[in-house]
């Protein structure tokens, strides 16, 4: 029988954020030193910018870019493409100008919103984009239109979802750590069911209070609509320091976070860690990147059993496996190694480089496939056909399957370092070195070598105050891992570089050593 497309319609990542607005019109959306907004007032801005957008000749499949700090305005633009079935593309604050223009032109991207503290990157950018019919500012910036000030033209008028389950409203795009970045499309149905399945097993506070040091624009961002879904109040910082962290928790009573492993190892470094009332505080997620277990466990001692670990990857956004609050409190040392197990609805496999199964405890890439899994890569049928091949989506993470039931990623496929024909993975000895004291972070890489193609070197970053021993951090390794796992060299570093994601940057750490060697590897 065949379905109507209009039985269809709804889905849409709009109704939850129309929902919640109409659900809760007197409580605080948002709060922080700036200002505090409530529902009924998120809901007219995103009114008038929906009628803005209307006003500038923009139709469903359009593409508006933001390039912003974190401010309640931009989920306010972000809210309004949505509604009105546009795609939005947000550009990472931190990327480089040369990524920024490279995103706007192979998105297509018809409209710019930009604020007043990235003043000039907004307009190096539009002398060089001139694909780009219409910038807009928040804030005055010479040369454009400021949208804050357009938007007062319109009466708020009722707020109705356009589009279906698989409308394309958002295009991310990956790091760019391997390459070009990828425009990866996700539809309203990705993104719904990412803020449903974060409301049904991430356990939320009663009274949801978020504060999001992270940015908006990437990971940080997926816990707003279901905060706002269940009528909570979202506290945005303009970048994570411990004492900003630590004050907001105190001044808006905040239970709940998402950190990046290098925001949480900062956190837990600091002497005023201790003064959070982490009684009252319900859930600190992690994730973006791997957790050295013995930071992971440092975090329970100090926090208390408030961790939730979560994996997952742009292409199928934040939900794939789940460590959650009640794993975190019973496991052992090394089940805190452990990525967790799938989310709901979601079908996880171990597959090797021919597509089978790989037998139990064997490893194998994770392959994923679900309600979560983009729709592709914009104008790239190649890497789409790669990443989807045989009906999964392949994640490029290396990962065993534990008796326990419990997934253990053991690397990155591009990060494994083969040294004399033993592939050796950087994340166990990472793990390794960072349970040693003294260590508060460590990067293996592989480096060239004449005689065994890679050799295995360690960058560490040392705890302040303290100074481990090049040696002894060697041995550990050799104890715990093997000889052929012990690094061959250890450079202390005062800061591993990081991406905009707030990841380490190995492809920085790499380029030292290989850009001289005539291949890359990794």
């Amino acid at each position: 029988m065949h379905v109507p497309p209009e039985a269809l319609r709804g889905g849409t990542v709009a109704d939850l954020i129309v929902t919640a607005i109409a659900k809760y019109p007197e409580r605080a959306a948002f709060a922080n030193d700036e200002a505090t907004v409530h529902y009924a007032e998120l809901g007219r801005t995103i009114s008038r910018i929906a009628q803005h957008f209307d006003r500038l000749g923009l139709r469903p499949g359009d593409t508006v870019a933001q390039l912003a700090v974190n401010r309640w305005e931009v989920f306010a633009v972000v809210a309004a493409v949505y509604l009105r079935g546009l795609r939005s593309v947000t550009l990472h604050a931190l990327g480089s100008e040369a990524d920024h223009a490279y995103i706007l032109a192979h998105s297509g991207a018809r409209t710019v919103v930009v604020d007043s503290y990235h003043q000039a990157r907004g307009q190096a950018l539009r002398a060089q984009c001139g694909r780009v019919q219409t910038w807009l500012s928040m804030g005055a910036i010479d040369g454009f239109d400021d949208l804050l000030q357009a938007v007062q033209d319109f009466a708020p008028q009722p707020l109705v979802p356009c589009g279906d389950a698989e409308t394309i409203v958002r295009l991310a795009y990956t790091g760019g750590t391997t390459g070009r970045p990828k425009g990866v499309m996700l539809s309203n149905r990705a993104l719904a069911t990412n803020a449903l399945l974060d409301l049904a097993v991430k356990d939320w506070p009663h009274e949801v209070r978020y504060v999001c040091p992270a940015p908006i624009s990437h990971g940080g961002g997926s816990l707003v609509v279901p905060t706002l879904v269940r009528g909570g109040c979202v506290t945005l910082l303009r970048g994570f320091s411990a004492n900003g962290f630590v004050d907001a928790v105190a001044r808006y009573r905040c239970n709940l976070s998402w950190l990046v492993p290098t925001m949480l190892y900062a956190l837990l470094d600091s002497p005023r860690v201790r003064e959070v009332d982490w009684a009252a505080f319900h859930t600190l997620i992690y994730s973006a990147a791997p957790a050295a277990p013995a930071r992971i466990r440092q975090a329970l001692d100090i926090c208390g059993p408030v961790p939730v670990q979560s994996y997952g990857q742009t292409e199928s956004p934040n939900d794939i496996l789940l460590l959650d609050r009640h794993d975190h409190a019973r496991l052992t040392d090394a089940q805190l190694t452990a990525a967790g197990r799938p989310y709901p609805l979601m079908q996880v496999a171990l597959l090797d480089a021919q597509g089978a199964p790989v037998a139990d405890g064997a490893r194998g890439e994770i392959c994923v496939r679900g309600p979560l899994v983009m729709a592709g890569y914009l104008d790239n049928p190649a890497e789409t056909a790669a990443a989807l091949a045989g009906g999964w989506l392949h994640t490029g993470d290396v990962a065993c399957k534990g008796a326990d039931g419990l997934y253990y990623i053991v690397d990155r496929m591009k990060d494994v370092i083969i040294s004399g024909g033993f592939n050796v993975y950087p994340k166990e000895i990472e793990d390794a070195l960072c349970a040693q004291p003294g260590v508060a972070a460590a990067a293996v890489i592989g480096i060239p070598d004449e005689k065994w193609g890679e050799l295995v070197m360690a960058y560490v970053q040392a705890k302040p105050g303290t100074q481990p021993s090049a040696d002894a951090l060697v041995a550990a390794v050799r104890e715990a891992k093997g000889a052929v796992a012990a690094p061959k060299r250890v450079d202390f570093i005062d800061a591993l570089p990081q991406t905009a994601l707030g990841k380490i940057d190995k492809k920085a750490l790499r380029a030292r050593h290989w850009a001289a060697a005539g291949r890359a590897v990794g």
